[in-house]
């Protein structure tokens, strides 16, 4: 496999078909656009020159990569490229969808994090003493009307402060985490690939409770794992050589996801949190990742990438 890498050193791109394998998320469709196949073709050599170096580590001459970011950044359509480009080149390459792997369906987890949001801002209202029945009546209308996450409350009741503070500290509880995330199965997968297993039971999950099953993958001729995943360089597990964080910006995410009108809440205050902590957890993991690379297809040392989200911020 040294060899076959040490050959792409030279590499100069190729030409796509217009569908490429894609990850194992059922119903997943990736739009692959020309923005994708440039930041690609930068990542490539890169990721090329640092397998050449992690695979031998390996007994069983294998990898295992992972593409994370924030919603919106392309890690499904960056991911598929980059296997694509490996397969072709005859190096085995398979890409896992870590979404497939919440302990809930998306249903489900939607709801428990509203829930749990909810619950900690009640809960932070009763310890802080500012409840009264009136108070109470009025969350529970911005509840049914879905606007109990906005900020612009503060601005005639600073007594809801506590509740904001409270929901959010109860999602940074589980946003992310083991509550939300079963990474001890991921870890096997990741665990079972390395040992050099080739026949792998991996876990498909649809939007419905209906839609649960497990599929048996034949790994014989796969030789780097790739998995496309929010949460792919989380503390929460072990085993990933070589994490790729693709860096997005939080206008930057608003902006992409507004375009594409994801969710039909595009701008409600719960989801910007969510995103909002989502991003934060990748700044925390961001000095693990091998590779970084800009919205624009720029290759960022950690301290770039360091400097361009205080950017950002400031």
């Amino acid at each position: 496999m040294v060899e076959k890498l040490s050959k792409l050193l030279a590499w100069k791109g190729m030409e796509l078909p217009e569908r490429i394998p894609q990850g194992d998320m059922p119903g997943d469709k990736i739009e692959i656009g020309e923005a994708h196949i440039r930041k690609a073709d930068v990542i490539f050599p890169e990721l090329v020159r640092q397998l050449i170096e992690v695979v031998p580590e390996n007994p069983a001459k294998r990898a295992v990569v992972t593409v994370c970011g924030g919603s919106g950044v392309g890690k499904s359509e960056l991911a598929s490229i980059l296997s694509y480009y490996l397969n072709q080149n005859g190096i085995g390459s398979y890409t896992l969808s870590g979404d497939n792997y919440p302990r809930r369906i998306p249903l489900y987890n939607d709801a428990e994090r509203l829930h749990l949001f909810r619950q900690g801002g009640m809960r932070a209202l009763a310890a802080a003493e500012v409840l009264t029945p009136e108070r109470v009546e009025l969350v529970q209308q911005w509840q049914r009307e879905a606007i109990d996450a906005e900020p612009r409350h503060l601005a005639d009741h600073p007594w809801y402060a506590a509740y904001l503070a409270g929901g959010r500290q109860a999602l940074e509880g589980y946003l992310g985490t083991d509550k939300e995330i079963d990474f001890a199965e991921v870890e096997q997968i990741v665990r079972q690939f390395k040992d050099g297993q080739e026949q792998i039971w991996l876990k498909r999950m649809g939007r419905d409770e209906a839609s649960l099953w497990y599929e048996k993958v034949d790994f014989g001729p796969v030789q780097v794992l790739i998995i496309e995943w929010t949460h792919g360089n989380s503390d929460g597990y072990r085993g990933v050589d070589i994490p790729i964080l693709l860096n997005s910006t939080p206008q930057e995410t608003l902006a992409h996801r507004r375009s594409r009108n994801r969710d039909g809440a595009i701008d409600s205050a719960f989801t910007t949190l969510v995103l909002e902590i989502e991003q934060r957890l990748l700044q925390t993991q961001a000095p693990k990742a091998r590779i970084i690379v800009a919205k624009d297809g720029t290759l960022l040392s950690y301290a770039d990438y360091v400097k361009q989200m205080h950017e950002s911020e400031g």
